[in-house]
């Protein structure tokens, strides 16, 4: 049976994917007020729509940060895709590719920086950077990604602590490596979900230092008050992604699609805005396109689509 929407992906991954990796992917902080939030802004949104206007043939391509993409879907940085398939981050990119759009691979992805590039190596890739306690370890990482091809830098300040996430990790496969991890002094492989501490000491003043380190734009993941996103204006980075961490990091705080049109109006247009957090639709996709964002960036939906190795497909039924 054909699956032909993004909620008949998520209902197969459900059946195939073990309870204790559907929990991991599906967990919210707290009681995921946010978590569901974000599904349920979008539907209090309604369209206006205006007709008798030409519309025999549509072109969904646009540019981000100077690069073009086939349409303003793209995927958004989230970890462990070997959980969901076992060629992980290297099918992601594949399919990312295939569709001709942006993949934003996370810090904590389950392949090596090398085998993801080498698996889509003409494919559009960002990099999403948890800022490490090891400054040397952070140097590391962006010179790689940088010599690899990656075309910006993704930095998430959401995260000074992990949330508060109500699910057991116990169980996953600790068989997994986090290949890009390691150490510089002690090899290039962490244990699997042995997560190094997150930064919790960096501040508006340190983005300097990530700007003398690199030529990549960089991108703030996070941001959802004008006072922050007059701040990152004001500390000259390229971008913003308008985010609460799909609720997976502090309850309670507004809707992606809510806080859009704060930021949005906050930057003026000096910088690129994007979103990410409760996209299902193409309807969803308008409706974050209309309020200001330059693209929306998909994250839970890119692994149901790996759980039926199709990814690709999966970004070309939310594009219609």
């Amino acid at each position: 049976m054909p699956l032909l929407c993004l909620a008949d992906f998520q209902a197969h991954a459900r059946e195939r994917l073990s309870k204790s990796t559907w929990d991991y992917i599906e967990g919210g902080a707290d009681d995921g007020f946010t978590r569901d939030d974000n599904i349920a802004a979008f539907k209090k949104i309604r369209l206006r729509p205006r007709y008798l206007k030409d519309v025999s043939k549509v072109d969904m391509r646009t540019t981000i940060q100077g690069e073009q993409i086939s349409a303003p879907i793209c995927i958004a940085p989230t970890g462990f895709h070997c959980l969901a398939w076992p060629d992980g981050e290297m099918s992601t990119a594949r399919a990312a590719r295939a569709a001709d759009v942006c993949y934003i691979t996370s810090t904590y992805a389950s392949c090596s920086l090398e085998d993801i590039v080498a698996a889509a190596p003409e494919g559009l890739r960002w990099y999403q950077l948890y800022v490490q306690p090891n400054r040397q370890l952070n140097k590391q990482l962006i010179q790689k990604v940088e010599s690899l091809g990656f075309k910006a830098l993704v930095i998430t300040v959401d995260v000074p602590k992990i949330g508060n996430r109500r699910y057991n990790v116990m169980d996953l496969k600790k068989s997994l490596l986090l290949k890009n991890l390691g150490s510089p002094e002690k090899g290039n492989s962490a244990p699997y979900l042995q997560m190094t501490p997150i930064d919790s000491a960096i501040c508006w003043d340190d983005l300097s230092w990530f700007q003398s380190l690199t030529r990549l734009p960089i991108i703030l993941k996070g941001i959802l008050t004008k006072e922050d996103a007059e701040l990152a204006v004001k500390h000259n980075v390229q971008g913003i992604i308008v985010s609460n961490h799909g609720g997976r990091q502090l309850d309670d705080v507004p809707a992606s699609i809510d806080a859009l049109m704060e930021v949005v109006a906050a930057v003026k247009g000096k910088i690129e805005v994007y979103v990410d957090g409760g996209v299902r639709t193409g309807n969803d996709v308008l409706k974050a396109l209309a309020l200001g964002a330059k693209c929306i960036f998909l994250g839970r939906p890119i692994l149901w689509g790996l759980a039926y190795k199709a990814a690709g497909q999966l970004l070309r039924s939310i594009g219609t």
